[in-house]
């Protein structure tokens, strides 16, 4: 595995782990403030990148032949959750959240993208 490409697998990594980690406290934070914050359908999002990103960095950590794969759907479902975290634009957690989304999603494509140039 050349260097260039180890670099972004680990970068890749990194990101779904703290993509996880944020996810998984605003999960806790949305469900103590009620509400529109604890909508179902918001909830989930978070659950599904919360788990998405563990499946993906476990898919990277063991080499799997189908990372590339999990990539593809961890940056779409990351989107998908920086999107419904952006709904409260007052909000600095659910921002954080977002960002930490957007990062991830850009960190799979680009893995994506350096798997697709073997």
């Amino acid at each position: 595995m050349s260097d260039v490409r180890r670099a972004e697998m680990e970068r890749c990594i990194e990101e779904c782990g703290s993509c996880h980690d944020v996810c998984l406290g605003a999960l806790a934070y949305c469900l103590d403030r009620g509400g529109t914050y604890a909508e179902a359908a918001h909830l989930t999002m978070l659950l599904d990148c919360v788990d998405m990103c563990m499946t993906t960095a476990n898919f990277l950590l063991r080499d799997s032949i189908a990372h590339r794969r999990t990539c593809e759907l961890c940056a779409e479902i990351c989107g998908l959750c920086a999107e419904s975290c952006a709904g409260f634009p007052d909000d600095e957690r659910m921002n954080d959240c977002a960002e930490a989304c957007i990062s991830c999603a850009a960190a799979c494509r680009d893995m994506v993208r350096s798997t697709a140039r073997m």
